[in-house]
């Protein structure tokens, strides 16, 4: 059970150092991580079973996208944003308008596209 205002959030991250500063920093705002999921495989499963309320994606897994992954979160109505170290020129139509997190991204810049997300979102 999470506590009162605290998202249940999945971390998609092929990365383990920058996987375990953003649990840190989800963690540090009051939320709960599911994973995280370092490749694409483990990302499918949690988002078409775990119990979630948001999600962040990095965008490049490991040489695989993550775009199936966003496509289970929206056919489930589940909130995310999509994390890069590239810009958004390889992004697949339908996604390039999406809230992006582009790293390196600290506290606040995760904070705000969170917002942002859950603002449009409801």
């Amino acid at each position: 059970m999470t506590k009162r205002g605290a998202l249940r959030i999945l971390v998609v991250e092929d990365e383990v150092l920058v996987a375990m500063m953003l649990e840190d920093l989800l963690i540090e705002m009051g939320h709960e991580v599911v994973g995280p999921a370092f490749r694409i495989h483990d990302a499918l499963e949690f988002a078409r079973q775990a119990d979630l309320h948001f999600a962040i994606l990095d965008v490049n897994l490991a040489g695989s996208q993550s775009f199936p992954v966003a496509d289970i979160l929206r056919e489930r109505h589940i909130p995310f944003v999509f994390a890069t170290g590239y810009g958004a020129e390889g992004f697949r139509d339908g996604y390039r308008d999406d809230v992006t997190l582009h790293k390196p991204y600290d506290f606040g810049d995760l904070e705000r596209a969170i917002a942002a997300v859950l603002v449009s979102h409801c």
